[in-house]
């Protein structure tokens, strides 16, 4: 018995036929929208002080605390393989931390030393450098406490970002980065900057940071979560929340006021409408930061089987490039680069 259906005899009657565009591998190129480039991202760094081995971060695979001597050496070769810029992080001897960071306000601290090494040996190479007092305190947050130790205050620590701040632009940091979210502290810098002769420092603004449960990995990185005691430390009075929308934009749109050259989103891949309502406000170029634990649960599922590990990092960049990113800060960045 013939079987009465036959599926080459079923036509639609289309004029649209949207799967023509993707039939072949040269069409579905050739039609591409968003292409990610190894100029697109930012390599963030750890480094500790002393001659001493590279350090893993157990929770971010393949990344490493390093001497100041293994990152220059790091910059050189992220350098030769097109990578342009690197965000600078230091983990600091937490003998050297205090309830007010008086650390970082030393022109021979650890950042710095690293900074200038970095220029002197890779001139050429862009550092970002974080502009926050996190790493710095006993406490683990990101400015100075008030007495009674429950609340961060707002213009002594903005004091003090602009101190870091011109230090920085000493040592040869081509982009400070405040990723502090006081109030304030973007117009404060650009005065602190122009005021000491460095109008060439670009201020790439954490503008729209979220109080995200997204940051641990990081924390361990840098030590902060050891001096505060916990990966979950509380940063909600400061940092974004989550459910906001409007109030994210209303921020990234105040740092443009102050004189901002970069807006930055973090985290980003949950935060990818932000990213893109900041794309759409501004013709400043966006930044986003595919943060530490989008970087740890990649690999987490990946070595369970549950993802395919190269796939699934190059969606999650190629999706936050297509909100309308036009920098990424990302962990992934030298692999990223030695394929490209």
């Amino acid at each position: 018995m013939n079987d009465p259906y036959s599926p080459e005899d079923f036509k639609l009657d289309l004029t649209r036929r949207p799967r023509r565009l993707r039939r072949h591998a040269a069409t579905l190129a050739m039609t591409q929208e968003t292409w990610l480039r190894k100029e697109d991202l930012i390599a963030p760094l750890f480094v500790v002080d002393g001659d001493v081995p590279k350090e893993p971060v157990e929770s971010m695979p393949g990344v490493l605390r390093r001497s100041i001597s293994e990152l220059v050496q790091e910059c050189r070769e992220l350098d030769a393989l097109g990578i342009r810029a690197i965000a600078l992080f230091p983990s600091i001897d937490p003998a050297l931390k205090d309830e007010v960071g008086s650390e970082a306000g030393k022109p021979d601290n650890l950042a710095l030393r690293a900074v200038k090494a970095i220029k002197e040996s890779v001139p050429e190479l862009i550092v970002v450098a974080d502009v926050a007092l996190d790493p710095f305190t006993s406490h683990g947050h990101d400015g100075l406490l008030n007495q009674a130790g429950d609340y961060v205050l707002n213009d002594e620590t903005v004091e003090r970002l602009c101190q870091m701040a011109v230090l920085q632009a000493e040592a040869g940091v081509d982009i400070v980065a405040p990723s502090d979210m006081m109030d304030g502290r973007v117009g404060a810098i650009r005065r602190a900057l122009d005021e000491s002769g460095y109008i060439d420092t670009s201020i790439m603004a954490y503008s729209a940071k979220f109080a995200s449960a997204y940051y641990g990995p990081f924390r361990e990185a840098v030590g902060s979560a050891s001096a505060a005691g916990t990966k979950l430390l509380d940063k909600k009075t400061y940092q974004l929340n989550p459910a906001n929308r409007r109030e994210a934009l209303a921020d990234a749109l105040l740092d443009e006021e102050e004189g901002a050259d970069y807006l930055m989103v973090k985290p980003a891949g949950p935060y990818l409408d932000i990213i893109r309502e900041t794309r759409d406000a501004t013709a400043l170029p966006v930044a986003a930061y595919q943060v530490s634990g989008e970087y740890a649960q990649i690999h987490a599922a990946a070595q369970l089987g549950w993802l395919d590990y190269e796939k699934s990092r190059d969606e999650s960049l190629m999706s936050i490039k297509r909100a309308g990113a036009d920098l990424i800060l990302t962990y992934f960045a030298r692999e990223v680069a030695e394929r490209v």
